[in-house]
């Protein structure tokens, strides 16, 4: 998938102002519109420009689209940075647009999944005021327990005067112990208010559980590295053993290999059926640093004379 650099497409700066991006795309689709330009690339020219105005006339679709940064270069190769919406408030409609076939990969890759909820949510409810969509991060301690948490998210708006501005706000979330990423909080009547006697849209929060430094999540199981040394990993050992809630004693058993996972049933993210905690096993050997730790090695060289760890490599 290519990045499509809108501005460059219309020849703007990326400060812009709302009056310029609407000039220059007056002026593009005048000179490449299909009916009356002779030029052998209108067409496509044409489809470009409509697009490059679709994201760039929308506060919503324009934040979004600056929000990625701009370092990147037109027609160079492109994915999403993760999570690069999370902490931004979507209207529903507000990219309603985005089922037009003539559409570029990368423009449907950024907006076309949040315009198909949109449509769901507005088919579903059929409520005039607006659902709004954001993605907030949590930490994983709050999927094990839950948590009470003020979320900062932030709007873009066009004011009086047409200058692009972020409306912020702060929202009391209670977030529900075993949730996990992906699924999403509904906050009723936080969308767009109605109209008449419409009810107020809704709030829907995708949860991302921030990447953590131990532990590695997988839906609901749970992965940490367990060092060893390699006599506890021969002999056995009770060791201490870090989870997301506390230190629990683990016992490894007798000849346990490195990369093994050793399973803590029902010790992952809380649910119904609860994840699984898994110890990956990684031996760390000390250094030959004395005579007498030298002579130690040499004991175990001497001892394990016919082991051979490369026999199957």
């Amino acid at each position: 998938m290519e990045y499509q650099d809108y501005y460059k497409i219309l020849g703007l700066e990326r400060d812009a102002t709302p009056d310029q991006i609407k000039q220059a795309y007056r002026k593009l689709a005048r000179k490449y519109h299909p009916d009356v330009s002779k030029e052998p690339d209108a067409e496509k020219r044409f489809k470009e420009i409509g697009e490059a105005y679709a994201v760039l006339k929308d506060p919503e679709k324009k934040a979004a689209y600056d929000q990625m940064g701009s370092n990147w270069s037109g027609g160079q190769g492109f994915n999403p940075p993760p999570n690069w919406d999370s902490g931004y408030e979507f209207r529903g409609n507000g990219w309603g647009d985005s089922a037009n076939p003539d559409h570029s990969e990368f423009f449907e890759s950024i907006f076309g999944r949040r315009a198909q909820q949109a449509n769901q949510q507005s088919a579903q409810f059929n409520i005039p005021g607006e659902d709004h969509h954001a993605k907030i991060e949590i930490d994983l301690i709050d999927s094990y327990l839950g948590a009470q948490r003020s979320i900062g998210l932030k709007m873009p708006t066009l004011d009086n005067q047409g200058h692009l501005r972020m409306q912020e706000r702060t929202l009391e979330v209670k977030i529900p112990k075993g949730i996990r990423s992906g699924q999403h909080l509904r906050l009723a009547g936080q969308g767009s208010p109605g109209f008449g006697n419409g009810k107020a849209g809704d709030l829907y929060l995708e949860i991302v559980i921030k990447p953590n430094a131990l532990f590695k999540v997988d839906g609901k199981d749970v992965t940490v590295e367990l060092n060893l040394t390699p006599w506890e990993a021969a002999l056995g050992a009770s060791v201490d053993l870090p989870t997301p809630t506390g230190k629990v004693e683990l016992n490894v058993p007798a000849n346990t290999m490195a990369g093994k996972k050793l399973r803590l049933k029902g010790k992952g993210i809380p649910s119904q059926e609860p994840g699984d905690l898994y110890a990956s096993v990684r031996l760390v050997t000390p250094p030959a640093s004395t005579d007498l730790d030298k002579e130690a090695y040499q004991t175990m060289a001497k001892s394990f004379a016919v082991f051979n760890p490369r026999a199957n490599g």
